[in-house]
């Protein structure tokens, strides 16, 4: 029976497709929290901003393992300690392209894209940076039930690369906004709000 306060992954996937943001919440017995997504191909400085604004979290890329092979951008630890095993990996910012310090909402739109973008090489980004890309494990959502999958697994379901865009939820006060909070945030600017358990379903019923 489909929760009232989500939508439903097709809409979700369509949302995706037309360069939208989703919101997209996890269980309440892991980390009980909602990300905005977006497809990293369909960035602008605009939702750059808007997650910045409305988001408040840490903006990362969710991308595959071997795309981070490629930009030669390893984990930032090599024994990670971190409750529920997030991949980060070094931080980067694109050298050139009219880029200034990284920070600027124009600069992270443009590193971001340049993940996204498969001629990207690795001298073209400078580390430490500001924006955190991730490595999502091979399978998705199948395989981790977090958000870092969600955003790659959303990205491809709609037609892009295999690079999404993510960012936690905070409320005003700086707690996490849980899921009724979430729906009234997506209702003021009509966001598709959707769980990574239905992402599962729907994963699962492709097979």
């Amino acid at each position: 029976m489909q929760n009232s306060l989500l939508d439903t992954i097709e809409e979700a996937i369509e949302e995706i497709r037309q360069g939208k943001i989703v919101i997209v919440v996890d269980d309440e017995d892991r980390e009980n929290e909602g990300d905005m997504i977006c497809a990293a191909e369909s960035i602008t400085p605009e939702i750059v901003n808007f997650m910045v604004t409305q988001g408040r979290g840490l903006i990362c890329v969710s991308l595959p393992e071997r795309r981070c092979q490629e930009l030669d951008l390893p984990l930032m630890v090599s024994n990670n300690t971190a409750s529920y095993k997030t991949a980060f990996t070094i931080s980067v910012d694109l050298k050139g392209d009219d880029c200034g310090t990284g920070i600027s909402v124009h600069d992270r739109a443009r590193t971001i894209r340049a993940l996204a973008d498969p001629t990207t090489r690795p001298a073209q980004l400078g580390r430490p940076g500001h924006i955190f890309p991730l490595i999502a494990q091979a399978g998705g959502v199948l395989n981790r039930p977090g958000h870092t999958e969600a955003a790659l697994d959303l990205a491809l379901l709609a037609g892009f690369s295999p690079a999404g865009v993510l960012v936690e939820v905070l409320s005003a006060d700086g707690s996490m906004a849980r899921l009724p909070e979430l729906r009234q945030l997506a209702d003021r600017f009509a966001l598709k709000v959707v769980s990574i358990k239905d992402l599962i379903a729907y994963r699962r019923s492709e097979y």
